[in-house]
């Protein structure tokens, strides 16, 4: 269907409002309309209501089929991926997952092992359409010596296909080492990467959080942190991370995954909470699929009773910028997932209602994540910008979001890309116990 000419018109396209610019046109009731498209030269050289212009006669038909800028993911787990076959999680649990990924990569993550995981991830979400990605990369001491080079060489590898961006993960207590987190500040800040920690309800939280501040100060990085990753009311870091970048006064971006207890906790502890993370400019992405998978599993014949979830809707309600991704994949985190962003829409849709009505929820795997990593021009359609979206089948929401649209194809500066998944098979080396 996509011509391997360098300039050709796309006719009756739907687009959906949230994630396309300058369009003059009449949305429907889930934001669609239907445009034309020109391609010029790898860009979108015109886009514009359709049957407002006459399309030239050799224009494609698109039969009202959805397009959508390619997607951005900012939060998944790379350098973990694909290592359930030789690691599973024993009882599924948060627990379980944390002592098995930790017993692998002591034993395991060479830097042949990350680099092969990596590559195999990254084909896979660049077929499924993503065209940016961030990564945490676990960075407890020798991991960081290990995975940090190998980050790097991915990213010139893959650079042109992915935009791929590195955060740093340890647990917050590694801060306390303070010539060790300095030195790996200034690591992450010499591979251009984000700080991050994951926090705990530790006796010492407050301390620890100033200090990574103020590396993040001190190197200009910006901040991303795992929150709250459990149904704990008392697990209140979120609100402790946004108190922080109040008090030390913080400018750079600063995403905060996870925050599933603030589900479980009362209402004027969420509101103040949610005061707080407004009021310091965070940014929150929820992971629906693994945190569906880990929280509230309770063991054999118990079936869980919460959806792991945090809160988008009075979040986005409060002009908090919010997002979806995918996480972790085939790892004892979780055991599944393959980096398709429309896989992760469509369990947010499902999960957390991204519906009734659609509104702008597009915008959490493309344009609002594209801005907290910094990413002009990402994750929206707009005359003038980079010809990279993907066509499906689907006409409307139900459509696109009922079948796994295997068969989209995914157009990058202009071209369609081959979408040639690869397959597992390729790791069976690497899980030989």
């Amino acid at each position: 269907m996509i011509p391997a000419a360098s300039s050709y018109h796309l006719a009756n396209a739907r687009v959906h409002q949230s994630i396309t610019q300058d369009l003059s046109a009449t949305f429907d009731a889930d934001g669609f309309a239907l445009a034309d498209i020109a391609i010029a030269d790898g860009k979108i050289s015109s886009i514009a209501a359709h049957g407002g212009s006459k399309a030239p006669a050799d224009a494609i038909d698109l039969g009202g089929r959805i397009i959508l800028p390619c997607f951005v993911d900012c939060h998944t787990h790379i350098d973990k991926g694909h290592i359930w076959p030789r690691k599973p999680n024993p009882d599924g649990s948060f627990m379980g997952a944390l002592n098995a990924t930790g017993a692998d990569r002591a034993l395991r993550w060479s830097a042949e092992d990350v680099a092969r995981r990596m590559d195999f991830s990254l084909r896979s979400a660049y077929a499924h359409g993503t065209r940016a990605l961030r990564t945490h990369i676990d960075s407890v001491a020798p991991q960081e010596e290990i995975s940090w080079p190998v980050f790097e060489a991915m990213r010139e590898t893959w650079r042109g296909r992915i935009e791929l961006q590195g955060a740093c993960l340890l647990g917050i207590e590694g801060v306390r080492d303070k010539k060790w987190f300095d030195r790996l500040a200034k690591r992450v800040a010499a591979a251009k990467g984000v700080l991050g920690v994951v926090t705990y309800m530790v006796p010492d939280l407050e301390e620890l959080l100033d200090q990574v501040f103020a590396q993040a100060i001190k190197h200009g990085l910006d901040l991303d942190f795992h929150a709250d990753e459990t149904d704990d009311v008392s697990a209140i870091s979120l609100k402790k991370i946004a108190e922080a970048a109040l008090w030390n006064g913080f400018e750079g971006k600063i995403l905060v995954g996870h925050c599933c207890s603030l589900a479980r906790q009362p209402d004027l502890e969420v509101l103040d909470t949610l005061d707080k993370v407004a009021k310091a400019g965070l940014a929150v992405v929820s992971l629906p699929m693994c945190n569906l998978y880990l929280q509230d599993r309770r063991g054999d014949a118990v079936t869980p009773r919460w959806r792991g979830v945090t809160l988008l809707h009075e979040m986005k309600a409060r002009g908090i910028p919010v997002a979806v991704a995918s996480d972790n994949t085939r790892d004892p985190f979780y055991a599944y997932g393959d980096l398709d962003m429309l896989e992760v829409y469509r369990m947010a849709t499902r999960i957390l209602h991204f519906d009734h009505p659609v509104a702008d929820w597009p915008r959490t795997v493309t344009a609002t994540p594209a801005k907290v990593m910094r990413l002009d021009g990402f994750g929206t359609l707009a005359a003038g910008g980079d010809a990279d979206f993907i066509l499906f089948k689907g006409r409307s929401w139900t459509e696109l979001l009922s079948r796994p649209e295997s068969d989209r194809i995914v157009v990058r500066a202009g071209r369609a890309i081959d979408r040639q998944l690869p397959d597992y098979a390729e790791l069976d080396g690497l899980m030989v116990e």
